[in-house]
């Protein structure tokens, strides 16, 4: 496959009728539309905003499973914060970290043509900068373009932005992505830091499903912190696993945002295949075309394709103390208005099941290797369920059925697939069946994680196949001794959590 490029739509030269000089236009299947008037920046409509009590702050996860089936509905939100940090970022990444250092990304300041002789890549400089060094070159590239270091509107950044990426500009911008680390304060008195909005600690809080992921991921489970300067942007995508994503803007410019709801994601992704990329990618990699090419964070193009095409897109310009969240296959973009300091990371709750679901199945289609285990994840998460219910009263259990019917109903689906599926492979000759499984595995064919029950040769424990891949059940390892399936040793129990979650009138199966 090809480098992976920053996309646009093809440019055109179109003369005025009067004398000004040429200006450039972006075209695209649906006409023509001028990046010169910029007009189009005012039309998309401001996410939700939403201001929690000190109170209502207390607890993130009630407060977010509050406001989601609201916010859901736009893709991303902003929470303002009623609690300042005392420890500002800049204090913390100098002094409290008095070593941190961190390397850029560089981005060309242009749009792809999106055809094999223009190629646009992200690359990593091997510079190191302090936090110092990077504001002081981040000022220094403001200064040189406004003749300020700020006291532009977001709205006029905005416009220039993109003008900028049409007309393309042999400048490059620097973006400090992807850094370890956090800067929210460890001083006890800061009450930002020791409050659970920490993202230090968020995805591991006790509501969090990530929080059964038993190793560290950066960007997942433990968060990254983004240093930006003016026009330092974030491509379009989607979050992995079509996780939620948390992120709190520390200190410094504002950031602009564009996202896409979950139920526009299809869509997204069929304009951009047929709009942004063209009907030669299209051809060639196919309907998962797009989701394949945004998976690698380069694609930035104008969220007027978006518009023109009917996709629903709002917009949030977050300032220093704010959370943006992005929710479940959400895409999202945008860029920085200056410099700035931000820190994200991702969370799950009980009705992402159904998103994590989703990308299990697509990851696997598609061969990609999953960051986490979605399977062994849902399993837990049911079997805590299960066993809290049954020291509640029978009076309660179906309101607390309810309030889980997303994680209930997923599991209830993933155990009734493997039911199946056992019953399949018990009349093989070729297979033999151990209830002792090893730990959670990938298969060798599709890269889908497997935790309940897989296939695997016991001589030599190599290449692991899932029981979707159950035509392999009459076929012999390469070593030539035949596969064995490997069943969890408390697969009887969670059938039977499943059966019992089947019997509440709350959940119905379809």
């Amino acid at each position: 496959m090809d480098a992976p490029k920053v996309a646009r739509t093809r440019k055109t030269k179109v003369k005025n009728s009067t004398s000004r000089p040429e200006t450039r236009h972006v075209s695209s299947k649906v006409g023509k539309f001028d990046l010169t008037d910029l007009q189009w920046t005012n039309q998309i409509p401001q996410c939700p905003v939403y201001h929690p009590s000190e109170q209502e702050f207390q607890d993130p996860f009630a407060y977010l499973q509050m406001i989601a089936p609201e916010a859901s509905k736009f893709g991303i939100c902003k929470i303002v914060s009623p609690i300042s940090a005392s420890i500002p970022a800049a204090v913390v990444l100098t002094k409290e970290k008095k070593d941190f250092k961190f390397k850029t990304n560089v981005q060309p300041l242009r749009l792809s043509d999106w055809n094999e002789k223009d190629i646009i890549t992200f690359s990593m400089r091997k510079r190191k900068y302090s936090y110092h060094e990077f504001e002081a070159l981040a000022n220094s590239a403001c200064l040189s373009r406004f003749y300020s270091s700020g006291g532009l509107s977001s709205s006029d950044v905005e416009k220039e932005f993109w003008r900028v990426m049409d007309f393309g500009e042999k400048g490059k911008i620097e973006y400090g992505v992807n850094i370890e680390g956090s800067a929210f304060s460890c001083d006890p008195h800061d009450k930002l830091g020791k409050s659970k909005w920490n993202l230090k600690n968020f995805s591991r809080l006790p509501q969090s499903t990530l929080r059964l992921v038993d190793k560290e991921i950066p960007g997942i489970t433990d968060p990254m912190l983004y240093i930006g300067m003016l026009f330092s942007m974030f491509a379009w995508h989607v979050e992995d696993h079509y996780l939620y994503s948390i992120n709190y803007h520390h200190s410094g410019a504002n950031k602009i945002w564009y996202g896409v709801p979950a139920h526009e994601a299809s869509q997204f992704e069929n304009t951009v295949l047929h709009h942004v990329y063209g009907n030669k990618i299209s051809s060639k990699l196919g309907e998962d075309g797009s989701f394949q090419l945004l998976a690698h964070k380069t694609t930035m193009f104008p969220p007027i394709i978006l518009l023109k095409n009917d996709v629903t897109v709002y917009k949030a310009v977050q300032k220093p103390g704010e959370f943006v969240i992005t929710f479940p296959r959400a895409y999202h973009a945008g860029f920085s208005t200056g410099f700035n300091c931000g820190e994200a990371v991702n969370f799950a709750i009980g009705d992402w099941f159904p998103f994590g679901a989703a990308a299990s199945k697509r990851y696997a289609h598609l061969r990609m290797l999953p960051m986490i285990p979605y399977e062994e994840l849902l399993c837990k998460e049911a079997m805590q369920i299960h066993k809290f219910l049954k020291v509640r009263s029978s009076k309660n259990k179906s309101k607390d059925i309810a309030s889980y019917s997303a994680t209930v109903l997923t599991f209830v689906h993933l155990m009734q697939f493997y039911k199946k599926a056992l019953l399949r492979l018990k009349g093989s000759p070729e297979c033999s069946i151990s209830s002792n499984t090893i730990s959670t595995l990938i298969c060798c064919h599709c890269l889908r994680d497997c935790y309940v029950a897989y296939m695997l040769c016991k001589h030599c424990y190599s290449y692991p196949i899932c029981l979707c891949c159950h035509d392999m059940a009459s076929k012999r390892c390469s070593c030539g001794r035949k596969y064995t399936i490997f069943k969890r040793s408390d697969m009887l129990a969670m059938e039977d959590a499943a059966k019992k979650f089947e019997k509440e009138k709350e959940i119905h199966l379809k």
